[in-house]
């Protein structure tokens, strides 16, 4: 099983950005978080990178229902994101597989809510244009 979804458009990181917020929102996430992988590596270490971007992305019913049957799966929150880029005028965007880093926590009661939340991802990236 993919730990991840991914799809390449033919846009700047952050038209990716925008796309994949938009479409996460009519799903019921916000962006809680974001991440960019470029300045902070400039800032702290001094090298270059493309840009890279992580974005925490949340759904505040899915997350408190996870938290309220297992209180250390915040380990595993928010859902990321990484939008890329990849040259060419292109960047890549992927989102977290749920199910995949959920079942190593050995939780039953935690799969149908994974399972959703992976519909969910798969779903986002496969609508991105």
């Amino acid at each position: 099983m993919d730990y991840y979804f991914s799809k390449v458009l033919e846009c700047s990181v952050n038209e990716g950005i925008e796309k994949v917020t938009l479409l996460l929102k009519d799903e019921g996430f916000g962006i809680i978080t974001q991440i960019d992988v470029k300045h902070t590596l400039k800032e702290k270490i001094g090298v270059e990178f493309r840009e890279y971007v992580i974005l925490g992305a949340c759904n505040p019913g899915f997350a408190f229902n996870v938290l309220s049957t297992e209180d250390k799966i915040g380990l595993f929150l928010p859902c990321n994101v990484v939008v890329q880029d990849i040259g060419d005028g292109k960047c890549e965007i992927a989102a977290i597989n749920p199910k995949s880093t959920i079942s190593s926590v050995g939780n039953s009661s935690l799969t149908d809510m994974s399972c959703k939340v992976t519909e969910i991802m798969d779903r986002v990236i496969r609508k991105l244009e």
